[in-house]
């Protein structure tokens, strides 16, 4: 062990170079790519990496939360550059009660006896529990530590209320293609990155950007191994620059990864702006977010069941045939599964999408709804009740009851409604496609079957 640490120390081993995402991490807010909306002037994350000493005039901790790769991490190596600041680096993943106990104790002592104030970083705080979420109010309520925490899911119900009370709550934004190509440039400029020693075409720079999806590590990462295949590409002693091709890239990455979490944000944000765009009648849109949900895994049978709710609460009478193929798509995927099963999804999106839409019957069902549970809706009329049992004539039960069948048009004119929602109308019918045509014979309906509900009224 010895030799191997004397042979560190001379040089004669060389110590792994480490990922070009690590060495290009900013080391003050400045050089940090995107967030500008949380970097103005007197801002908080300023008073934390700028004024140690004055810190937030509010909490003086704080939860990041975001997708992956647009500066969490990051954020809080910045901040614990402040002056006499020690920081302290755990991941929800593997630590527990114990270590978080451990941290603040420390903490208390470099406070106390060597006046050092402790950073403590806690990455996916999600992953923690309750009670391993409880554990860090002591130190956060006294600052004791300042806390920087990081997630990628909302905290709202990932974090508990008394953390959150006692925290600042910073959101922060996916970087745009503009920040991912200034972050590249940089990494090939940079003493820190390739020095100048590749070139990136704009070209292939682009389709760096495309691939990371707004993740700052994605792009550094794909940047880094791109360069190495076109240094292993040039020879045994390339001689630089070596320029970045096409090729290059793709042999470093060659798809897009789809950020989505099955269980998180992005889940229900996307299945959202599925359901929101073919309401909206935008197939291209439909299709964009069905195709992002079917790339990144998602469960085909959660989106026909999607699907045979927009059928009825979005189109309806508008077009009736529309959740009867619902109900096909969602029993063939359920046989057929993937990657088949894009297909009928894709067929049912494209019909829902460009169906003529009414939500008039989920409306009506929510009206009535909300009247039976305001109380109203008094006894059924007598003549509705069920008379098939022996005695039900004597209470009155079904007397004066009209067949409808025997009247005219098999419509007959009786009171069906309690006697306090006599004359309320909660289906009220559009004149978007074949629901226009309902309209007028709904009116005469309600004329007929209404005519003794007048004189009783």
């Amino acid at each position: 062990m010895n030799d191997l640490l004397d042979a560190l120390d001379d040089g004669s081993i060389k110590r792994p170079r480490p990922p070009l995402a690590v060495r290009m991490r900013p080391k003050t807010l400045d050089e940090l790519v995107g967030q500008g909306h949380l970097l103005g002037p007197g801002s908080p994350l300023r008073q934390l990496a700028e004024h140690p000493e004055t810190g937030l005039a509010g909490p003086a901790s704080v939860i990041l939360y975001g997708p992956p790769g647009i500066g969490k991490t990051t954020i809080a190596h910045v901040i614990a550059r402040a002056t006499d600041r020690k920081f302290v680096e755990l991941s929800a993943i593997t630590a527990g009660v114990k270590d978080v106990r451990r941290v603040i104790e420390q903490a208390k002592d470099d406070r106390d006896l060597r006046g050092v104030t402790t950073v403590l970083f806690l990455d996916e705080i999600h992953r923690f529990n309750k009670a391993q979420q409880d554990a860090l109010l002591p130190g956060v309520e006294n600052r004791v530590v300042v806390l920087v925490a990081a997630t990628t899911e909302n905290p709202s119900f990932s974090v508990i209320s008394p953390l959150l009370s006692r925290s600042l709550l910073l959101t922060l934004r996916p970087l745009t293609d503009a920040d991912l190509a200034q972050l590249l440039d940089r990494a090939v400029a940079d003493e820190r990155g390739f020095d100048a020693q590749v070139i990136l075409p704009e070209t292939q720079r682009d389709a760096i950007v495309r691939l990371a999806q707004g993740d700052a590590r994605r792009s550094l990462t794909v940047l880094e191994a791109a360069g190495a295949v076109a240094w292993n590409a040039s020879g045994t002693k390339p001689e630089p620059p070596i320029e970045i091709q096409d090729e290059h890239v793709q042999l470093a990455m060659d798809q897009a990864v789809q950020r989505y979490d099955k269980d998180g944000d992005q889940h229900y944000d996307i299945i959202s702006a599925f359901i929101k765009s073919i309401r909206g009648s935008d197939v291209d849109a439909a299709l964009h977010y069905l195709a992002r949900m079917l790339s990144a895994g998602e469960d085909p049978r959660f989106i026909a069941r999607r699907l045979m709710i927009s059928a009825s609460e979005d189109i309806g009478m508008a077009d009736s045939s529309a959740l009867p193929l619902a109900v096909a798509a969602a029993q063939s995927v359920a046989l057929i599964g993937m990657p088949e099963a894009r297909l009928i999804l894709g067929h049912a999106t494209v019909h829902l999408a460009t169906a003529p839409k009414s939500n008039a019957a989920y409306t009506a069902i929510n009206e009535a709804i909300a009247d039976v549970n305001a109380g109203k809706g008094s006894l059924v009329p007598d003549h509705l009740r069920d008379a098939h049992y022996p005695g039900a004539k004597q209470l009155g039960h079904g007397v004066g009851y009209i067949y409808s069948h025997d009247a005219p048009h098999s419509i007959a004119s009786q009171q069906y409604l309690p006697d306090d929602l006599l004359g309320t109308n909660y289906y009220r019918p559009t004149a978007n496609g074949t629901e226009r045509t309902l309209s007028d014979r709904l009116a005469k309906l309600r004329e007929i079957i209404r005519r003794k509900d007048k004189k009783k009224r």
